[in-house]
């Protein structure tokens, strides 16, 4: 639906067009000069005692004005004509407009999720723009971990209020199954192969050194006999590697595939760098660059003007021995990625390709589309905390917690909530013990248990005979106290929220609104009874909490995280 069809949307609205009205007539007699374009922004007060809403256009204006802030704000309030549901308008501080609402509009919330159900907060803000999401992609030379756990929550619960908002939005891996990587995958998977046959073989320098290949070894030997294993032994090197590398790979993308499905994320595609090669696409892509005048020849290699795009320095893209760089390949994909027709392609990527970001725009840029086509957002690193002791984990190593491991000690809803609790782009402290504590102080549990207890209400009130009533047979006036009212303005915050979730770029932002949510809730619960008052109070009670519970279902759903009905 219209964003503007929700009624807190429909206030802003009227309250708006009611400012510019007001700043129209203002100047028009002569109270404030010509001002030009004004850009309204309205906001929630932080105390409630300066109102629902509020505006400090009259502190922006004061330079055009030539006013001070809080004349500007009086001569405006003066010329405003009060919209449905504003009740009064007051200057507070330096300046500062608010507007107080009456109650009733809160009531016309309940309707609206009475008749959407799940789909509240659903919106058609996006428009139908079709928006590519690129996460995790991971190397698959090992199993995935703790920090492609982050990334996998951030992508996929960005996905998610994506799609509520009306973009249309599809879910991509890239497998990085070609170059160098997959000659040390097979050189790795060589040695463990002899290991297993008895013989004294040590793993070569540069070859990856992790254990988890050595079931894998064991599976091919079980699967093609030793006979076969030796016969390979004696094949030339390449055919050799590829073998074994190839056979590494698909296992090692099945883990990953299995892992990120127990996770709660499901791609739509699993791209493999492999089909790049075998389409030409680097050389198609070098062609066009070279036609349009983007390349140049130096020392032997092809560079990309990566510099013309504002790039620091321009970048290598076949080296002097004719092989193509990943940087190449990186702009053939996205090149690849632009043909399939999508308007906007968000790439979400860990820290340590920071410094990739730049060239990556250039040769965005190059291919003949705009910078902001593409969209790269950066996961900082997690550091796990045990009894307030850092977990060393050393990748280089081979010794280092998998994604497999993390979720059978926390949990896929502890996991994905509090990878989801900081921005992507802000380092975080992962406190272990805090995430498997069943209790208030775990922040994923305390919201979950706000939702159970909701459901074991209503559950109680229907073996007492009480059914949820139609909300039209509801006197939905009774509702009042406070707590109700704050509830009621919290659960109409939604579909704004999840615009600006979407457009921001920020799932994160909806666990802070799922944390208000709950401790808004569980004040109601210690103020109000639902069951055991009078049959109007607790109808329209049980109307309230059932909103409540659908808001709070639909934004842990969002998030990838269960809303059990009991715990």
């Amino acid at each position: 639906m219209e964003p503007n069809n929700y009624i807190l949307f429909a206030i802003k609205k009227s309250i708006k067009e009611n400012l510019q009205k007001a700043l129209e007539s203002a100047i028009t007699s002569g109270d404030l000069p010509e001002l030009g374009e004004v850009e309204i922004l309205l906001e929630k007060p932080r105390d409630t005692e300066h109102g629902d809403i509020a505006t400090n256009i009259a502190l922006t204006l004061t330079k055009k004005a030539r006013q001070s802030p809080r004349q500007i704000a009086e001569k405006i309030a003066s010329h405003f004509a009060l919209p449905h549901h504003v009740e009064k308008v007051e200057i507070a501080g330096p300046g500062f407009i608010n507007f107080y609402l009456d109650k009733e509009w809160h009531y016309e919330v309940l309707k609206e999720i009475a008749s959407y159900q799940k789909d509240y907060g659903n919106s058609s803000y996006g428009k139908g723009q079709k928006v590519q999401i690129e996460f995790v992609s991971a190397n698959p030379t090992g199993p995935l971990v703790v920090v492609n756990a982050r990334a996998a929550a951030v992508g996929d619960s960005l996905t998610r209020v994506m799609s509520a908002v009306g973009y249309s939005v599809q879910k991509e891996f890239y497998i990085n199954d070609a170059g160098k990587q997959v000659n040390k995958m097979g050189m790795a998977m060589e040695t463990r192969l002899r290991q297993l046959l008895g013989e004294d073989a040590e793993l070569p320098e540069g070859a990856y050194p992790g254990e988890y290949l050595i079931p894998i070894a064991q599976e091919y030997l079980d699967t093609f006999g030793k006979e076969r294993v030796l016969d390979v032994f004696t094949w030339d090197e390449k055919h050799k590697l590829d073998e074994f590398s190839y056979y590494a790979i698909q296992k090692l993308v099945s883990g990953q595939k299995e892992t990120l499905r127990r996770y709660g994320v499901e791609f739509d595609v699993w791209f493999s760098e492999q089909s790049l090669t075998e389409m030409r696409a680097q050389e198609d892509t070098l062609y066009y660059l070279q036609s349009e005048g983007f390349i140049y020849e130096q020392d032997g290699a092809l560079w990309f003007r990566s510099t013309q795009f504002g790039d620091d320095k321009d970048r290598v893209l076949v080296r002097s021995d004719g092989s193509f760089t990943y940087f190449l390949s990186d702009i053939a994909y996205h090149r690849q990625k632009l043909q399939r027709g999508y308007n906007k392609i968000i790439d979400i990527w860990g820290a340590d390709h920071h410094g990739y970001i730049e060239r990556m725009h250039a040769g965005v840029q190059a291919l003949g589309y705009s910078r902001d086509t593409l969209e790269i957002l950066i996961t900082q690193m997690v550091r796990l905390i045990r009894g307030g002791e850092l977990v060393r984990m050393s990748k280089r190593a081979g010794e280092y917690i998998t994604m497999d491991e993390f979720l059978e000690e926390v949990g896929t809803d502890a996991a994905r909530y509090f990878f989801l609790m900081r921005s992507s782009d802000a380092h975080l402290d992962f406190d272990l013990d805090l995430a498997r504590l069943q209790g208030n102080q775990n922040p994923v549990y305390y919201v979950q248990y706000a939702h159970a207890r909701i459901a074991g209400i209503i559950r109680q009130a229907k073996e007492e005979g009480l059914d949820l009533p139609a909300i039209a047979d509801v006197n939905l006036a009774i509702l009042e106290h406070p707590s109700e009212l704050a509830l009621l303005a919290k659960i109409a915050e939604l579909p704004e929220e999840l615009i600006v979730s979407a457009s921001s770029r920020e799932p994160h932002r909806l666990t802070h609104y799922a944390q208000d949510l709950a401790n808004f809730f569980h004040v109601f619960y210690t103020q109000c009874r639902v069951l055991g008052e009078e049959k109007e109070t607790t109808e329209a009670r049980l109307v309230l909490i059932e909103s409540v519970r659908i808001v709070m279902e639909k934004v842990l759903n969002l998030l990838g995280v269960s809303a059990p009905e009991r715990m």
